[in-house]
């Protein structure tokens, strides 16, 4: 039987948001699907309206009895339900080749043209900019994927073109992906606690480059390295100097597209709204997709003159005492920690977390002349001590303990700040006390930048929870 023939018995992996988006897509075409997740909780919902459900446990006795498994991104290959359907030979498609198999098949219609952003850091912004852009320029453009409503959600809607931001895993798990144009703008290390290795972290990444046109950050040397293997037949990439032929770069202050036109100015970097050099990058990338479709260079300067960055992104707080605060929480992996630190010239660096397997001493000797002080929090906050003693042992460090961490002792050069385990939550008493040790090593001029480098899972439950009670505690402290 066909995998998505009507009446195919099909397993889903994973029940929360993804689960429901890909539930209901196969039920709209017929396929007998099966909910499994190893939480109850979150099955009962769907047992109660009628859907079947089945524990892991269960499903890989069965597994067998399935035509096909559909998983949500975030379950690893070697997950117990995935490992079973592998070894049994059957598909395994993630809800992104799921979607991109709908689509192109013309189950909704007339197919879209997929233009998708990845890479380590800036998709979010640069899909974003895509969209705003594609819609200044008249089309009909939905912002899906990592970003917004699954793919999946979108479907149905009238649309022309997709703005798709995919992560690592929903690549992984999306072999057939063909789209109109990707971008991969850099590739650091970053969820090397799912992926085996770099390489096949990168080679996820790669997969946007399968279409008809790849475009890649030239100034990121693992990025640019991917465009010779590239399947594309058109074939680009953005820089922050003056572009060659066939490519988008910076010349005398202005964006500029050698690639899809002969010489066309776009915009001046001084409006792009997103600071530092990560901001022209990211502008240079939304426009590369937005050129590649044709979009006027009017409608790209008109749309980015009207962007506004999303919450927790180089976002300011407040400004007192010449003292600037600034909420980088989504800077969650050393590399958009260095691109963010990079963008002021003076920085009293909050960071820490959960740094997912990822190594921080190359992007700490970069950012070390930019360092007057470091206030560190979260559970690896020593493995970013080490890295700045190593290469910044000249910046004055306060680490953030909590009362569970009682047993740790400050080092000769190391201030400790203790956390008692009474009152508000954790990551408010954390954040208080992290704010009151920047403000303490913080001078006119200087800027006190959350952008903590790692996940933020171990003391808050979400980064823009942690920059939320960053936030607060800023204001708390002014007041």
């Amino acid at each position: 039987m066909a995998p998505l023939s009507a009446g195919a018995p099909v397993l889903i992996a994973g029940a929360r948001v993804t689960g429901r988006a890909i539930l209901g897509a196969l039920q709209r075409f017929g396929a007998a699907a099966t909910l499994c997740d190893d939480d109850p909780d979150m099955l009962r919902p769907y047992a109660e309206r009628g859907v079947p459900t089945v524990d892991p446990a269960a499903a890989v006795e069965r597994i067998a009895d399935y035509a096909l498994v559909v998983t949500s991104p975030g379950f690893q290959p070697s997950a117990p339900v995935l490992a079973a359907a592998a070894a049994a030979g059957l598909p395994i498609w993630g809800d992104v080749e799921l979607a991109w198999r709908l689509d192109a098949a013309g189950r909704y219609g007339r197919p879209r043209r997929w233009l998708v952003v990845t890479g380590t850091n800036g998709k979010t912004t640069t899909t974003s900019l895509l969209h705003a852009m594609l819609v200044a320029g008249g089309r009909r453009s939905l912002l899906c994927g990592n970003i917004g409503d699954p793919v999946l959600d979108v479907l149905d809607q009238p649309a022309d073109l997709l703005a798709v931001e995919l992560s690592s895993f929903q690549l992984f798990w999306a072999p057939s992906l063909r789209p109109e144009a990707g971008a991969v703008l850099n590739i650091a290390e970053d969820h090397l606690d799912w992926h085996p290795s770099m390489a096949d972290y990168t080679a996820a990444k790669a997969r946007v480059l399968n279409g008809r046109v790849a475009i890649v950050g030239l100034d990121d040397r693992r990025a640019a390295a991917l465009l010779d293997t590239a399947a594309a037949p058109v074939r680009t990439g953005f820089r922050l100097g003056e572009p060659a032929a066939g490519e988008l770069g910076v010349r005398d202050g202005q964006l500029v597209d050698r690639a899809f036109a002969d010489d066309l100015t776009l915009l001046p970097a001084a409006a792009i709204p997103v600071p530092g050099p990560v901001g022209v990058l990211d502008t240079l990338a939304a426009a590369a997709l937005a050129r590649s479709v044709d979009v006027p260079a009017a409608a790209i300067a008109n749309a980015v003159a009207t962007f506004r960055p999303g919450r927790h992104r180089s976002e300011v707080v407040a400004v007192a005492d010449g003292i600037t605060y600034v909420d980088d929480s989504k800077a969650t992996n050393p590399h958009a920690a260095e691109a963010s630190v990079l963008a002021y010239p003076r920085v009293v660096w909050v960071a820490g977390g959960l740094l997912k397997g990822a190594s921080l001493d190359a992007e700490v000797a970069r950012m070390a002349s930019r360092l007057v002080g470091a206030v560190l929090i979260g559970r690896d906050r020593q493995v970013v001590a080490e890295a700045l003693s190593r290469h910044a042992p000249d910046v004055p460090v306060v680490k953030v303990v909590t009362g569970e961490d009682a047993g740790m002792h400050a080092t000769a050069d190391t201030d400790v700040t203790k956390v008692d385990s009474v009152g508000d939550s954790l990551g408010v008493r954390v954040m208080t006390a992290a704010v009151a040790a920047a403000r303490e090593l913080a001078k006119p001029g200087d800027t006190v930048l959350l952008a903590p480098a790692g996940a933020s899972f171990d003391q808050f439950s979400s980064y823009a929870d942690r920059g939320d009670a960053f936030a607060a505690a800023v204001r708390a402290a002014l007041r």
